[in-house]
Order: structure tokens, then C-alpha cells, then sequence
């Protein structure tokens, strides 16, 4: 089953879309909102894959669906929090700079919590008042939460994932550093972060999901051209199960939290740092990993940061060729 939100209000309209992204009706009169169905999942659910089933059988005809029109699945969520799932990023992120990786890190997965009262939507432009701030995309797979008690296993914290997504993550580089200087975590660095168009059910995507993780090549492009080509599942370091339960260890989680996976990252097949897609290689997933792996071989970093009217698309394709998750395709504006 595959959701989405229309525009329309702070929380949007809720829809269920066909399975090829072709067609969606609306669902008000299960639930309102995506929030309003996490809230009732158990009861909910099935009248939504009802929904879904009728639409894909063509009873009724759907409406012409189109992403544009698409709020975030949910357009505010009540927690955000993003893990760094794949040590292979962190790994790189210390070798550029000469520093030793923590072997806490391989055991213990790092985790911020982030602004959730405003997420874009797939085609939502990111806005960006100073190119001077280091504008970054990360392409992340995200998963939503139904109620997590505290103290949560990670088998059980898998069984309680109620759909699954991408995000694209928006990081502004050149603020982090004095940021974490202060000791206290990300702001000004972490902007809102722009959602897939649609979220999907783990029964939805038989294989490709699997002991909490989400196979298969997350593809990002910039400007065009191909950037990376990662595989989600591989190289995961801490899976979807994992990470839900370090959050719910001292608390517990409300439906509706967003979960992040970090940036996914692959090493080469030799072992070493990736190359770039142009080159053959599977590619990054933002171009801080280009960069630190540019200063790794070369001495200094080449590819620039995010300029105005630079263009992003984050998607992953089905067997079929088409987008599981819609398309992220975002422009970046100058900021109000």
C-alpha cells in the first residue's frame, strides 16, 4: 500500500496511490490525515488496503496522480530523529581529517533529533539565503513508527514500523562545525528536509525490505547527471530495529516518529573509499562524501556545495524501471 498527502491545510489530505504511482483517491473517509491513520493503524489499515486494492483493480478509477501536487506524506511530525546507520560515512568523515574512528561506533549508533514541524514536500524548492552556508543533500531511507513502548526489543521495534520512505536531508555544512563546537547539537545547520512523495507499507515491498533494512540502489542525481548509485542495504551498519530501540531505551515513542537512516554509504568494491558514478563507481549520497574522498586521494576536496538553481532528484526504482518511493526533485531558490 502506498500513502500520500495533498496539499491542503498544515497536515495535508490523505490519499492512497496505485501501486505504478498512476492514480490515488482520497481517503477521508478513513482518516484525514496520515497522522490521524498512525494514530488507529490497527483499525485503520485494513480499510486503507481495501482502498488500495479497489484502486488497482481499476474499481474505482483513480484521479491522474501528480507529485507536484503532493504535500510530505506527513507535512509536521511529532519526532524527526536521524541516525548516521552507515559507519562507512563516519569512517570517511574521520579519515579526511586525519582522526581516529571510536570503535564505540560500530556498537553504538549516533543520533540527533531534528526539526519535525515542517517537512517539504518531494517537489518543494530548497530554500537558501547564503551559498556561503555549505548547502548539502543527503539521500536517506526514513521508516515511520506506530507507538514504541519503552524499553522496546529490536525484533519487536521492526514489527512496529508502519511504512517506509526516502528524505532528502538537507544539511548546511559550513554551520556544523561551530555548531558542534558548542557541544549542544545541530540547528542552523538542519534545515527542513524534503520527504519522498509517497510512503509504503514493508508488506508492499516483499524482499527489497528485510530484517530492518531496505534493499536496492538508491539513485541521486545533480543537475542531471548521475551522482550516486549506493545500495541501502548494504554497508548498513545498524539496521531500522537498532535504531528504534537506542531512541525507546530511556522513552517512549509516539505513531508518527520519523526514523532516519543517516546517509547511505558504500564502500568500493576493493574495500576502499567510493568512486565516483561518473568513473564506474557507486557514487555518494551527498557531497560531503564526495568531498572527503576527494581530500582522502588528492589532498582537498573539488565538488562545490549547492548553488542557487542546482537541481536534486533522490529516487529508488522497482524491478519494473519505476520510482517504489515517487521522485524527490527539488531546485534550490534564494531564501526569503
Amino acid at each position: 500500500m502506498k500513502l500520500a498527502s495533498l496539499k491542503g491545510g498544515r497536515d495535508g489530505r490523505l490519499v492512497v496511490v496505485s501501486n505504478d504511482l498512476s492514480t490515488y483517491v482520497e481517503a477521508g473517509t478513513v482518516a484525514p490525515t496520515l497522522q490521524a491513520a498512525l494514530d488507529d493503524w490497527s483499525a485503520v489499515a485494513p480499510r486503507l488496503e481495501q482502498l488500495a486494492s479497489n484502486l488497482d483493480r481499476g474499481s474505482p478509477a483513480g484521479l491522474p496522480f501528480h507529485e507536484a501536487a503532493l504535500a510530505a506524506p506527513l507535512p509536521r511530525a511529532y519526532q524527526w530523529a536521524d541516525g548516521s546507520a552507515y559507519v562507512n560515512h563516519v569512517a570517511l568523515v574521520r579519515q579526511a581529517r586525519g582522526a581516529e574512528l571510536p570503535d564505540s561506533f560500530w556498537h553504538d549508533p549516533l543520533i540527533y533529533q531534528g526539526g519535525s514541524d515542517g517537512f517539504l514536500g518531494s517537489h518543494d524548492p530548497i530554500s537558501l539565503s547564503n551559498e556561503d552556508w555549505g548547502c548539502d543533500m543527503e539521500a536517506e531511507v526514513v521508516v515511520v513508527t506506530d507507538d514504541v513502548p519503552q524499553g522496546v526489543s529490536r525484533e519487536a521495534a521492526i514489527s512496529l514500523i508502519r511504512l517506509i520512505g526516502l528524505v532528502n536531508d538537507v544539511s548546511l555544512r559550513n554551520l556544523i562545525p561551530a555548531e558542534l563546537a558548542k557541544g549542544f547539537g545541530f540547528y542552523q545547520s538542519k534545515p527542513a528536509s524534503g520527504l519522498s512523495s509517497v510512503f509504503v507499507t514493508p508488506d508492499s515491498l516483499g524482499p527489497r525490505w528485510r530484517d530492518g533494512k531496505l534493499y536496492g540502489t538508491l539513485k541521486v542525481d545533480l543537475n542531471d547527471q548521475p551522482f550516486g548509485r549506493a545500495d541501502a542495504g548494504i554497508d548498513m551498519t545498524f539496521d531500522f530495529g537498532t535504531l528504534i530501540a537506542h531512541l525507546a531505551a530511556t522513552r517512549s515513542l509516539a505513531a508518527g516518529t520519523i526514523v532516519g537512516s543517516g546517509t547511505v554509504s558504500n564502500r568500493d568494491a576493493n574495500g576502499g573509499p567510493g568512486r565516483p558514478a561518473a568513473d564506474g563507481g557507486l557514487g555518494y549520497s551527498c557531497i560531503a562524501e564526495a568531498r572527503m574522498v576527494q581530500t582522502i586521494l588528492t589532498g582537498g576536496p573539488a565538488t562545490p556545495f549547492l548553488k542557487h538553481d542546482d537541481r536534486v532528484r533522490i529516487w529508488m526504482d522497482d524491478e519494473d524501471g519505476r520510482p517504489i518511493f515517487g521522485t524527490i526533485d527539488q531546485k534550490v531558490k534564494v531564501g526569503q
